[in-house]
């Protein structure tokens, strides 16, 4: 597939700005191992599918990509956070991620929670830099975009839902909300910043938005059909995880086929939400079909 392709390009732009953002530090303090450490969380694997969709968002209205580059960076700073965090005993407890020890296996968990802190800030640091993007007002609206996609109101908030929810039967409409926030929050904000930085208006704004709506829940399907059939050497981390800590699901509540035929609907959704957009948005439409092609 031509988006294989294209991800991994983008997914090496994103490595090389991140390794040149997060600069080794000399020796053997507790700073040059809290950087190692976020180097760690940051660096070496990851298909970069959030930064990826920002760029291509913004490449509808004329942002090329290396002006769009940096606010993906950013992005994929908070998503390296939220991983580091949510591997940690306390929430997910796994030991393996990208096919290697998770960071608090090899860090200590100390230093992983505070290369997360780091990485969380990093994010804004880099959003409020006049260099990401000159315009201080889009660079405000960025920084409270990213937010509430992590805050309470977003990923965090999800997170929160999901601890909450282990061993209890939710319906539908609760385990959709809980992933939205949880997972769905930061392709949301990838889509919007990507409207934003090309300054678009209302009708194409409400277009990315119903989009990363359902790419978000297209790509939390296929991942927790990942996990309930997948093989952990191909996924690159533990699988049957949910089922084992009675985690809410709509794999768990549908059945895999119906999960797979909702998958299939929700990719189609996706597509149609790309209408206003033409053949300007082929890329994204692929995107779509390649996240729900990870289980099939």
């Amino acid at each position: 597939m031509a988006i294989i392709q294209d991800v991994e390009r983008v997914a090496r732009m994103v490595e090389a700005r991140l390794d040149a953002l997060i600069e080794p530090e000399p020796g053997s303090s507790g700073l040059a191992r809290l950087i190692e450490a976020m180097r760690y969380a940051a660096l070496g694997g990851g298909k970069r599918l959030r930064p990826f969709l920002l760029i291509e968002a913004a490449r509808l209205f004329g942002v090329a990509e290396t002006d769009a580059l940096d606010a993906g960076v950013a992005l994929e700073c908070v998503h390296c956070y939220s991983l580091v965090h949510d591997d940690l005993p306390a929430m997910d407890d796994d030991k393996v991620r990208r096919g290697r020890p998770t960071t608090h296996i090899t860090f200590g968990e100390a230093t992983a929670i505070l290369a997360g802190d780091s990485l969380l800030t990093l994010a804004f640091d880099i959003l409020s830099r006049p260099t990401t993007v000159a315009d201080a007002a889009v660079r405000v609206e960025l920084v409270s975009l990213l937010a509430q996609a992590a805050g309470t109101d977003g990923m965090a908030g999800g997170q929160a839902l999901d601890l909450a929810a282990e061993g209890k039967s939710l319906g539908p409409m609760e385990v959709a909300r809980m992933q939205a926030m949880k997972t769905g929050a930061l392709f949301q904000f990838a889509c919007a910043a990507g409207a934003t930085l090309g300054r678009a208006d209302g009708r194409a704004r409400e277009a990315l938005a119903a989009y990363a709506s359902a790419f978000g829940q297209a790509f939390q399907l296929a991942d927790d059909l990942l996990d309930a059939e997948g093989d952990a050497a191909m996924v690159g981390k533990a699988v049957a995880k949910d089922a084992g800590r009675g985690k809410a699901t709509l794999v768990a509540l549908l059945g895999i086929e119906a999960a797979r035929a909702r998958l299939a609907a929700l990719v189609e959704d996706a597509e149609a939400s790309l209408a206003p957009f033409a053949a300007r948005a082929d890329t994204l439409k692929q995107t779509a079909r390649f996240i729900a092609s990870r289980c099939t």
